[in-house]
């Protein structure tokens, strides 16, 4: 750690050629995290700066998480100017939260005026109110007014994912006009894909994509180009059904509109990039009971305070089905096979039931399953628990017959996997459909009740079954 990082790099090269930051396996490498540390530690901010500078913000977030927590601030101050904010929407919430809770409102307030109206609404909405607003204070009036503005709209809605940097142009311009207007303009938006025509009072009245724009000669009308049937977005409207209209029809860009009609902002297909990645991310979480908001940056107590709750939930089901172990306490003394075999039946049910279930939450998600598809869909699921119990059946009843040289065993367990590969089918379809009826999560609360249906129809099949086969009482 004695060598000094190399800051002069040639024309033809950069300083990351000289300080590669990841390894052929595209990781971050241990080395780069240290030399950058041991910068920090001295104070050296020439070399932090060159490479702040050089670095994709997706990468800048990459570092910045594998920093300790306190070299992240001490980055921040040291590199200044160079420093791309946008690069904190990158990392988790909690280390945001961290870096921005340590630095002068002052600071955050520059590096907001950087960024695209819809990065700063995201870095902005992850504090408290009276954070947002010592920062917003910050900013001149105009930069206020629209940020304020976006943290008014409901949380996941469109209104806060657009970027309230567009082209609109009125109705009377010519093809030249438009071109000659962003020629002029010195704000354009980093990135866009099309330009859109208002009235005197901004209400939208059609988009014009690049492409056709520039085909066409500089005299033709506006209004000869203007698409009216263009794709729009509300601000209120929820971000998975923007996300999910994106993907229906491949836009790249959609413009967003008020309750008024007019024109407020635009999303872009980056912005719902993220959104499909955290609503991926979200129902994944709650499919395994794990609060959407956890992060790896976490404390052990706020995850562990987090997931507390639902195995609480869980416990409660689990006494559940074992209540129903309870009524057959004089079988399983009398024969002990029947205990060691009970825990075989449910557990195939549940991982039959969890398969369906997973297919079934992802179509309701994707709006793929619903009232004209239901019920074929369940029927479907019904016959293909049938048709994988029979096979279990024959497979786990010539095993328990090899195992414990009882006959009839053979045949009570190969039922009793017949009923529950069934049951499991029907509960992991109609219990998630069910749910997303009253307007509950599938995602969040369908695992706990389809394992305590095929828990509980596995255990009572087997044992009610092996009571009457053998007389057991």
């Amino acid at each position: 750690m004695d060598e000094q990082m190399d800051v002069a790099p040639s024309a033809e090269t950069s300083v990351l050629d000289h300080v590669p930051m990841r390894n052929e396996d595209g990781e971050i490498r241990h080395e780069f995290v240290a030399e950058i540390a041991h910068a920090i530690a001295a104070a050296d901010a020439a070399p932090l700066r060159a490479i702040v500078a050089e670095l994709h913000e997706a990468d800048l977030g990459d570092l910045i998480a594998a920093l300790e927590p306190d070299d992240r601030v001490r980055l921040v101050e040291l590199t200044g100017r160079d420093f791309d904010f946008s690069a904190l929407n990158e990392v988790d919430e909690t280390v945001r939260e961290e870096i921005l809770e340590e630095l002068p409102a002052e600071t955050v307030a520059e590096g907001v005026r950087e960024l695209e109206s819809d990065d700063a609404v995201e870095l902005l909405e992850t504090l408290d109110e009276a954070e947002q607003e010592e920062i917003l204070e910050k900013l001149p009036l105009k930069e206020r007014v629209a940020l304020e503005r976006s943290l008014l709209y409901p949380e996941n809605s469109a209104g806060r994912r657009m970027q309230t940097e567009f082209i609109a142009v009125t109705q009377d311009f010519t093809v030249g006009q438009a071109i000659d207007y962003m020629r002029d303009t010195p704000d354009l938006p980093d990135r866009f894909y099309e330009i859109y025509v208002v009235d005197k009072d901004q209400h939208w009245l059609g988009a014009i994509p690049l492409d056709v724009l520039l085909r066409a000669r500089r005299p033709v009308p506006l209004t000869d180009l203007t698409d009216e049937d263009r794709r729009r977005v509300s601000v209120l409207e929820d971000q998975e059904e923007v996300a999910r209209m994106f993907g229906k029809y491949n836009l790249v860009a959609a413009p967003v509109l008020d309750t008024q009609d007019r024109l407020v902002g635009v999303i872009t297909v980056d912005d719902v990039v993220d959104v499909i990645e955290e609503e991926a991310d979200e129902d994944l979480k709650a499919l395994g009971g794990v609060t959407s908001d956890e992060e790896l940056s976490d404390t052990v107590l706020t995850i562990a305070r987090g997931r507390f709750n639902w195995l609480l939930v869980n416990l409660a089901t689990a006494f559940l089905a074992s209540s129903v172990l309870g009524l057959f306490e004089g079988q399983l003394e009398k024969m002990v096979a029947l205990a060691v075999l009970a825990p075989i039946v449910a557990s195939q049910g549940g991982n039959a039931a969890t398969q369906t279930m997973t297919v079934a939450v992802r179509a309701l998600a994707t709006r793929e399953l619903g009232a004209s598809n239901a019920w074929r869909v369940v029927v479907r699921e019904g016959l293909v628990g049938l048709v994988n119990g029979l096979a279990f059946a024959v497979i786990t009843g010539i095993a328990a017959v090899a195992w414990f040289k009882i006959p009839g065993l053979g045949f009570v367990i190969g039922l009793a996997i017949i009923v529950n590969l069934f049951a499991g089918a029907l509960g992991g379809i109609l219990i998630p459909m069910g749910l997303e009826r009253v307007r509950a999560d599938p995602a969040v609360a369908s695992g706990t009740f389809v394992t305590t249906v095929t828990d509980v129809v596995g255990f009572f099949s087997f044992l009610g079954i092996a009571t009457l086969w053998f007389g057991l009482k």
